[in-house]
């Protein structure tokens, strides 16, 4: 069975040590490295199945790095490193293609609940590579989602998603006109050992919502007070 390589960028040399030994404990394989350039000479030579990435970093800051990634490559799954009040990095690194952000200080089975679940997703998106063209257009109503591109449209019109926002946005479609709790997108979504509020759901669904409201259109993501959420035609 193959292991999966994760590259942990991580300036700070006790926390970083943590990272590799856990994670090699888990059986991952796993590079380390201290600064931002060495770190994107890292990922640009390696095959990465995930990467840990700090914001803070000599060189180049983890927010340059992951866009720099980004720019070609809109499937290795990110994970983010922040400070606890460091709300500025935390939304850019969504706003530039983050699957996710682990707030400093932190538990290491948050850290590897977060890394299971990212990669349960890359397996899930993998498999829909192996669609054929046909099969590769999930349809609602005016929504048109491509899991293997992971392209949105609204009305012909697209619609720009972070890979946490696009895989909300699956599951939703994937479960139309059923409510779902918010412990059961957070299962399918984020794993079902995440750590953390499930107020995170309520977040994610505003962005999602911002992004698909188009003039004259009806909302498509509607809440069920007391239950959760659902996506299904307005009436």
């Amino acid at each position: 069975m193959k292991m999966n390589s994760i590259l942990v960028v991580e300036d700070e040399d006790k926390i970083a040590r943590l990272l590799e030994l856990e994670l090699e404990y888990e059986g991952y394989k796993v590079t380390k490295v201290m600064d931002g350039f060495e770190a994107f000479e890292a990922y640009k030579k390696g095959n990465w199945d995930l990467i840990l990435l700090d914001v803070m970093l000599p060189g180049i800051s983890g927010i340059e790095l992951l866009r720099r990634i980004r720019l070609n490559d809109k499937h290795t799954p990110v994970l983010l490193l922040t400070a606890k009040s460091s709300v500025e990095d935390k939304v850019s690194g969504l706003d530039y293609g983050a699957n996710d952000y682990i707030t400093k200080p932190f538990q290491i089975e948050e850290v590897l609940a977060r890394v299971r679940a990212a990669l349960r997703m890359k397996t899930v998106e993998q498999a829909n590579q192996n669609q054929s063209p046909e099969e590769d257009l999930i349809k609602f109503a005016d929504l048109k989602v491509n899991p293997k591109t992971r392209e949105v449209f609204r009305d012909e019109e697209a619609i720009d998603l972070t890979p946490r926002e696009f895989d909300l946005l699956v599951y939703l479609i994937t479960n139309k006109r059923q409510v779902l709790n918010r412990d059961q997108i957070l299962e399918a979504v984020w794993g079902y050992d995440f750590f953390g509020d499930t107020n995170v759901v309520d977040v994610y669904i505003r962005y999602v919502r911002k992004k698909m409201e188009l003039p004259n259109k009806p909302p498509l993501i509607h809440t069920v007070r007391g239950v959760g959420y659902v996506l299904k035609e307005a009436k």
